[in-house]
């Protein structure tokens, strides 16, 4: 199976607490990975390493083939704040952040909205949506570039059932189509049915992994 990223021995220390405790971790194309763990556990801390937010202290990384600060525009990242602007309606969002995307074709912004479950003639600013609504245009954001690796920090947070199942079903359909999603949660159970591997982190280190592909996720 192809990779998409690999980790190895990577270690995040700030002073002498370490986030991230040598984790290894091969990471293939069109598989989900469900990050678990208490907070404070490292999720979101090697959410940003792959995204090339945060450079290890110790380790080596690579995400499709390069350094994750030059993969960094076939990576998309979904953080706990939206990065939308308030002021403006779903549509305008993503139609500026389409504009930011020079090299890369991007998908029709009405499309990704739709695609969400948000109407893309809503005139409602996002600073009026529901927590629900905003992380819907939020993922719809991240997508636009059509990137390769999806990181999601608690996507399910401040939704309700029926919005986070609908999710669920464009990220199955995401990942049919090659991309590699990574996300987190604290709600195991909605996560689970998609998961190729369920990678529980503990004070920075990987504890256990389960799953479709337990050999692959965790290098000895």
């Amino acid at each position: 199976m192809p990779v998409t990223a690999q980790l190895e021995e990577i270690s995040k220390l700030y002073g002498t607490f370490a986030a991230l405790r040598k984790v290894s971790l091969t990471l293939e194309v069109g598989r989900c990975y469900v990050l678990l763990g208490e907070n404070g556990a490292g999720k979101s801390t090697l959410l940003r390493v792959l995204a090339g937010l945060l450079k290890p202290s110790y380790g080596k990384i690579t995400v499709l083939g390069l350094s994750p600060d030059e993969a960094r525009e076939r990576v998309g990242y979904m953080s706990h704040a939206p990065m939308l602007y308030d002021e403006y309606t779903g549509i305008e969002n993503l139609r500026y952040f389409a504009d930011l995307y020079r090299t890369r074709p991007c998908l029709a912004p009405e499309e990704m909205l739709r695609c969400v479950g948000l109407d893309p003639a809503l005139t409602r600013p996002v600073g009026q949506y529901s927590q629900g609504m905003r992380q819907r245009a939020s993922l719809a954001r991240v997508l636009l570039s059509r990137p390769e690796m999806l990181l999601l920090d608690e996507p399910f947070s401040n939704m309700d059932i029926g919005s986070a199942h609908q999710m669920l079903a464009l990220l199955q359909r995401i990942k049919a189509d090659g991309c590699t999603v990574v996300l987190t949660t604290h709600q195991r159970e909605l996560a689970e049915p998609i998961a190729d591997a369920l990678i529980t982190l503990i004070a920075g280190s990987v504890a256990t992994t389960t799953g479709k592909i337990e050999a692959a996720a965790l290098r000895p």
